[in-house]
């Protein structure tokens, strides 16, 4: 399949799934609604991960290209961290945190593997 727009990517359609998912968490959730900047720093990671995909797609080079996916990866190790957090803290249970988590596994997987193949295709 040809990529012809951000919204083609994978990667960035994932991503999109784990900010939804995120956003239905924090609106289910009391605590996080209380916790203002905590939950600003969730939904900013959150977001970061997609945008940096759909910016770095609109560069047009792959060096560039590559170098937003590893933002967007980083947002989401970010995301992680946040995530630890919020189950140390007991503001998410351990069945939503894996299911959370999962989903950012799952993006960091498919983000890895469209840098493997812009390095090796580029």
């Amino acid at each position: 399949m040809k990529i012809c727009r951000f919204e083609d990517i994978l990667a960035w359609q994932e991503a999109r799934l784990l900010t939804n998912i995120v956003f239905k968490f924090l609106r289910e959730n009391r605590e996080m609604q209380k916790s203002y900047r905590f939950r600003d720093q969730i939904i900013s990671s959150a977001i970061s991960v997609m945008a940096n995909i759909a910016e770095g797609f609109s560069r047009k080079s792959n060096k560039e290209f590559i170098r937003f996916l590893f933002i967007s990866k980083g947002s989401l190790s970010e995301l992680q961290s946040h995530l630890y957090v919020a189950l140390d803290q007991e503001i998410l249970k351990e069945k939503r945190f894996n299911e959370i988590y999962q989903q950012t596994d799952k993006v960091a997987r498919f983000i890895s593997s469209f840098i493997s193949y812009l390095l090796r295709h580029g």
